[in-house]
């Protein structure tokens, strides 16, 4: 049934008016006045249109309550059949999706992808099923920002629901302003990531059960690997590189890009171009130049250039 509204101000001051006058009232005398409010009482079944004599009959509110109630109760029902129902017909999609031909190979009991795309669409998949734990290894330094505004939202998500996660990453990494921002806040909900000063393998682990590592040096293949003894193996090795990495205190590594939006704004850089020279989103480049504004008390971009300047002059 049609969510129906309780009754407003003015419908129930015309149902109080057809009681006053005992209950019935000709229908030419309150609907000139207000047809919409007329409605919504007959459409909420407070009132009843007799046509035989034009007239409207005020109803005990309490019927309308209790078959209002009983309708509810009675869409619920239907609701919750349909629930345990809904599973069926999408067994079957699901058992067309399992036998859809990709571009994988098993050797050895590891499932290879050849295809990006597959590749993602199968993190993904694993990232939704996981439970309790993903480490992850990301060598390298700077992220893309893209990556790191689609990542953000999706670890947000994850941790969200009470998944852990153990990130590693190299030194670069720390010295790039939006990838440090990047981690500062992913920190504050909960992740724990650390620096690794040597090389190390990429890979990621959920749940101590399915790894994925690559199958190729320019990560363009991967494998998935699902065999206990090889993944039990992959987690040592990762619980060894943890536990030799550099504990790192984001927050004050973050505050870095704030430090280098105010020098690029000594330079004479305009938002557009510091965002594009640090990797950032307009946006955030904002954010650090309002708080800027706030600290030096600068009315104007220009302004604060120029105090920023005298500032730095004087050091």
């Amino acid at each position: 049934m049609p969510d129906l509204p309780l009754p407003g101000e003015a419908e129930r001051a015309l149902y109080a008016e057809v009681l006053a006058q005992g209950g019935r009232v000709l229908f030419r005398d309150v609907a000139h006045r207000d047809a919409g409010t007329v409605l919504r009482l007959l459409e909420l079944g407070l009132l009843v249109h007799h046509a035989a004599d034009a007239t409207l009959t005020a109803v005990n509110p309490r019927t309308v309550a209790e078959r209002l109630a009983a309708d509810l109760r009675s869409a619920g029902t239907r609701m919750l059949v349909r629930a345990d129902e809904l599973p069926a017909p999408l067994d079957e999609l699901g058992r067309a999706y399992d036998a859809a031909p990709r571009k994988v190979e098993h050797s050895g009991g590891v499932l290879h992808i050849q295809d990006m795309e597959q590749i993602r669409s199968r993190m993904l998949q694993l990232e939704a099923d996981c439970q309790e734990e993903c480490l992850a290894a990301q060598p390298g330094g700077a992220k893309p920002a893209e990556h790191l505004s689609e990542g953000r939202d999706r670890l947000h998500r994850f941790l969200d629901r009470g998944t852990t996660l153990r990130l590693l990453y190299q030194p670069p990494a720390r010295d790039h302003g939006p990838t440090a921002e990047y981690v500062a806040v992913l920190s504050e909900w909960g992740g724990r990531v650390r620096v690794l000063d040597e090389p190390f393998t990429r890979m990621l682990i959920f749940d101590r059960t399915t790894a994925v590592i690559p199958a190729a040096a320019d990560n363009t293949r991967a494998a998935v690997v699902e065999d206990p003894a090889v993944v039990a193996f992959l987690v040592s090795g990762f619980e060894r590189d943890w536990e030799r990495a550099e504990r790192v205190h984001w927050g004050a590594v973050g505050d870095g890009a704030h430090e280098q939006v105010g020098r690029l704004l000594t330079e004479g850089l305009t938002q557009r171009k510091i965002a594009s020279r640090l990797g950032l989103s307009e946006r955030t480049v904002a954010g650090h130049i309002a708080r800027l504004r706030e600290v030096h008390d600068a009315e104007t971009l220009f302004q604060l250039g120029w105090q920023m300047r005298g500032a730095r002059a004087g050091e």
